[in-house]
């Protein structure tokens, strides 16, 4: 099940890409993200690692798993014995670019999982994308 949110953002891509590899400043663009910890050492790409604690849930530690820079990145941790990734995407656009952010629910759960989740994912993902667009928008 995948469950994915488009906005275009007035910013050059590469903005919008250093917002959205600087993973520890997330909390301070968005209100559904409390914390994130890096676990690794070094620049942000394929492997690397971080706990990302969000309000009423447990943390949980994802894992880059696809690395393209100024284009897109994943990252993968386990929900209720599920694979979730989740994806940002990053493309041009007339206006600057559009970044889309995905969540893939995968596993013999997945459904029925994703029928309890599907509201409340749509709504922090997109909050998410509207406050990288912000983030992006005020620094240019």
């Amino acid at each position: 099940m995948r469950i994915e949110h488009t906005i275009e953002i007035a910013a050059p891509v590469e903005r919008v890409w250093d917002l959205t590899i600087d993973v520890e400043s997330w909390p301070e663009h968005t209100p559904t993200i409390t914390s994130v910890e890096r676990l690794d050492d070094g620049p942000f790409g394929l492997g690397s690692r971080a706990r990302i604690k969000q309000p009423a849930q447990g943390a949980k530690e994802w894992t880059v798993t696809a690395f393209e820079p100024n284009v897109r990145f994943a990252w993968a941790t386990t929900l209720a014995g599920q694979s979730l990734t989740g994806g940002h995407e990053l493309r041009p656009s007339a206006q600057g670019m559009i970044n889309t952010l995905t969540l893939d629910l995968d596993g013999p759960l997945a459904f029925p999982i994703g029928l309890l989740i599907r509201r409340p994912i749509a709504k922090a993902i997109a909050t998410e994308n509207a406050g990288f667009k912000a983030a992006a928008e005020q620094s240019t």
